[in-house]
């Protein structure tokens, strides 16, 4: 059964471990930012790929729709979690849903860019549909993998830009909600899914990269304990209170059995009683791409400082 919860949360959220190193060589290498005909030469995981200089119908296969979009490439295909997201609705309304096991339809898109993960399905057959390149999951932290993305969609200038300002954002956002709320103040993310509840680390998206790693929010001693390592820790309601921190990120599915909102042991924790509980939809929250990103820096803004 955890195998089965955590293959389905690899499949629904991309979120990079902060832990690794940019790796080493990867990036476009002949053409210049200027430069969109004909191709450039992506050096992947597996090996350098010639791929779009100018990428006009690339397909997702994993969760880096929001990445693409952010970068101002287009989209002709893109995963059922990413179709799913709120957020992308609108701009995703035309946008065809695959997997990778919809050779047919991928097919029928004409992509000239297929973008997915190391364990997709069928990369033999999707790399003789268009060029595919894949990332490992958790290889590189979430920002550097926007860099990539980037880089291989040839715009890396603008994802480096984007990701200068965006640091110095959240980290400004940080320091002013440190200077309300105090710096032990303790911060906890947990979110009810399949019938079970879990606590996150510090790069399992909710928005945890942008508390921990930007703002620099402390996190409980029991979250750090347990769901430091592997981004997330499963446990009962009954012991809820010994990881909640002293403000609680619920994201939440208004799907879900959320039952145990209405315990008295979820009601008696001083994060409840304090009104120091903010809810987000967790279909909106599950991600760490720009888009996402900016989105929650957003809601953690208002929801701390009131602005």
């Amino acid at each position: 059964m955890k195998n089965i919860l955590l293959s389905i949360l690899l499949l629904f959220t991309l979120v990079i471990s902060a832990c690794s190193s940019h790796p080493t060589g990867q990036g476009n290498q002949p053409a210049s930012p200027e430069d969109h005909s004909g191709t450039i030469t992506y050096q992947s995981e597996n090996g350098p790929i010639e791929v779009p200089a100018n990428p006009k119908r690339v397909v997702v296969l994993s969760s880096f729709a929001g990445n693409v979009m952010a970068l101002g490439v287009n989209l002709v295909g893109v995963d059922s979690w990413s179709k799913m997201n709120p957020r992308f609705q609108d701009k995703l309304k035309d946008v065809a849903e695959v997997s990778d096991e919809n050779l047919e339809k991928i097919i029928e898109l004409q992509p000239d860019l297929i973008i997915g993960l190391s364990n997709t399905k069928n990369l033999e057959k999707l790399s003789k549909i268009a060029p595919t390149v894949t990332y490992t999951y958790g290889k590189v932290d979430y920002l550097t993998q926007h860099l990539e993305i980037g880089k291989l969609l040839n715009k890396e200038k603008e994802a480096r830009a984007w990701i200068d300002d965006f640091k110095k954002r959240a980290q400004q956002a940080g320091a002013d909600i440190r200077a309300k709320i105090g710096e032990n103040a303790t911060v906890s993310v947990i979110e009810n899914f399949d019938k079970q509840l879990y606590v996150f680390g510090d790069n399992w998206g909710r928005g945890t990269e942008i508390l921990y790693q930007e703002m620099k929010l402390r996190m409980p001693e029991k979250v750090k304990e347990t769901a430091l390592k592997n981004g997330y820790f499963a446990l009962s309601p009954e012991v809820l209170p010994e990881f909640a921190g002293d403000y609680l990120i619920v994201s939440k599915n208004k799907e879900a059995d959320n039952s145990f909102q209405e315990t008295d042991t979820y009601k008696n924790m001083p994060a409840v009683k304090n009104h120091r509980v903010f809810e987000v939809n967790a279909k909106e929250f599950y991600f760490n791409d720009p888009l996402t990103l900016e989105f929650q820096l957003d809601i953690f803004i208002k929801s701390f400082l009131g602005s």
